[in-house]
């Protein structure tokens, strides 16, 4: 522990802050020769119109610095993205008992404003403003304290699939504590990553993502002009900007296996949007990005390729090592229709989802089966039919029976691509546990309470968790797993008081 401490302060300046763009000197290196110019020529009667000719066509450029220096959102430039120098640096107590719960798959929840066992639990209390952080077995125990922290954070938590390292957001005016810090539970200590106090980058919402073997985190942070890509270990050394195309780069995603990283560009349209750099943006009126197209980095040769020809204006999701799923429309910004994709990142072939007959043109809360074949989706139209197709445009089930609000339904397939379990979300729940099959026959349908909230089959397929809201207890809401088949559910955290949230499932590798 001494040895990585020292070794810690020792590479302190190795976590120092970028460089600024360099700023454009062209106008001023233009305008050097005009003084020798004009006392030669002007004495001249008959060269006057050709040298006045002279100073117009060279005193041009100096229109572009009065654009550049106009604050426009195209062009006005943010503070330089800093690293942590682990002056925020502090010890964290791991339980003794982790690596246990950690070696089967286990479940990740937070609880907000968590009261004693005085009073009555029907009836509200003032808030604690403390969360906590907690793992808990997949296969039942008590759960197991994590971490506290202040209660802005709220579900700003991304834990790496192996558990024992994770990153939380923690909101302060103070520049020395706020910011995203990162927590190895393996070695016990906490440090400050990013001095921000939001990972909402120019307009676009950025969550960082780790690495499968938990190694390393990427997160998209705002530079002078643009957005790049940074990965960073989980130790502090070695921070990269792994872009730098002057463009904005965002929403990075490792790929289960670790060999790629997906992010979204706009380099396509924009080459970018420094001051003075070919085909700048800057300065043209240009509205920012809301998205971009999708890009592979291959982590051992630093390739980048364009994935896609469709804008997408959401992030897109690995399916599994070499299928990525993504949509293209944004029925939220006027678009008619919502199409969905799924593209192999090693043959380049990109399939939209489309259904031979009577397509539907608005697909919404979609979940793919791992195996890349069916798609499940909500048909927002004349009504909020429940859809299973498969990749060839066959319709196979159609189903109003579960009528969820619009944007109201979460859905997830398990391990072996059989069984689909279909619940709501943000509270907005009206059912209770349904399970059905590839073809949307109802395997299990279960009365409320508990409801059923944003279903997950662990990633072995042994299990399911969902949140459950018991209306005759204040609208408490609980963790519940149950056996993959649906039945034999158990609540998580019936010993805790105040509100959960469910951040899904971690270990086990």
């Amino acid at each position: 522990m001494r040895k990585f401490l020292l070794l810690v302060l020792i590479l302190t300046a190795a976590c120092g802050a970028l460089n600024p763009p360099t700023p454009t000197l062209t106008p001023t290196e233009t305008f050097t020769p005009q003084p020798t110019d004009p006392p030669t020529e002007t004495p001249l009667p008959t060269d006057t119109p050709t040298a006045t000719l002279i100073p117009t066509e060279t005193f041009t450029p100096t229109i572009t610095p009065t654009e550049t220096l106009i604050p426009t959102p195209a062009n006005t430039a943010a503070p330089t993205v800093a690293f942590g120098t682990f002056l925020s640096m502090e010890s964290v107590t791991t339980p003794g008992n982790l690596g246990t719960v950690l070696s089967g798959q286990a479940l990740a929840f937070i609880n907000t404003n968590n009261r004693d066992a005085v009073g009555d639990v029907r009836t509200p209390q003032p808030g604690t403003n403390v969360q906590t952080l907690y793992y808990a077995s997949g296969s039942g125990g008590t759960p197991l304290e994590i971490m506290q922290m202040p209660a802005s954070t709220a579900d700003q938590i991304y834990i790496a699939p192996t558990g024992d390292t994770f990153a939380y957001l923690r909101i302060d005016n103070n520049p020395q504590v706020g910011g995203l810090y990162i927590v190895d539970l393996e070695i016990g200590i906490s440090w400050l990553m990013v001095p921000t106090n939001s990972l909402l980058q120019r307009g676009l919402l950025n969550p960082p993502s780790w690495s499968p073997d938990g190694d390393q985190i990427a997160i998209a942070l705002a530079t002078g002009y643009d957005i790049d890509i940074f990965t960073i270990r989980r130790n502090g050394l070695s921070p990269q900007n792994i872009t730098q195309s002057g463009s904005y780069d965002f929403w990075p995603a490792w790929s289960p296996d670790g060999r790629y990283l997906m992010f979204v560009s706009d380099r396509a349209v924009c080459a970018s949007w420094i001051p003075g750099e070919p085909d700048t943006c800057d300065g043209t009126n240009r509205q920012p990005p809301r998205g971009g197209h999708i890009y592979l980095l291959e982590i051992a040769t630093g390739t980048v390729t364009q994935l896609t020809q469709e804008w997408v204006a959401e992030p897109p999701r690995w399916l599994n090592p070499r299928q990525v799923v993504y949509s293209s429309g944004d029925p939220l910004f006027g678009d008619p229709e919502r199409a969905l994709y799924i593209i192999d990142v090693i043959s380049g072939q990109a399939r939209e989802l489309e259904l031979s007959a009577n397509d539907d043109p608005l697909k919404l809360a979609e979940a793919w089966s791992p195996n890349g074949q069916l798609a499940f989706y909500q048909a927002a139209g004349a009504s909020n039919d429940l859809v299973v197709a498969r990749i060839d445009g066959t319709e196979i089930a159609r189903t109003s029976e579960l009528n969820f609000t619009r944007y109201g339904v979460w859905a997830d397939w398990s391990p072996d691509s059989a069984s689909v379990a279909i619940g709501g979300v943000n509270g907005q729940c009206p059912f209770g546990i349904v399970l059905a099959d590839s073809t949307l026959d109802l395997l299990v349908r279960g009365n409320p309470p508990p409801s059923m909230c944003e279903p997950r089959f662990s990633p072995d397929g042994r299990f399911l968790t969902f949140t459950g809201v018991r209306p005759d207890i204040d609208g408490r809401v609980d963790v519940y797993v149950a056996q993959s088949n649906g039945f034999g559910s158990r609540n998580v955290t019936s010993a805790l008081r105040g509100h959960i949230d469910l951040l899904g499932w971690i270990g086990g590798r």
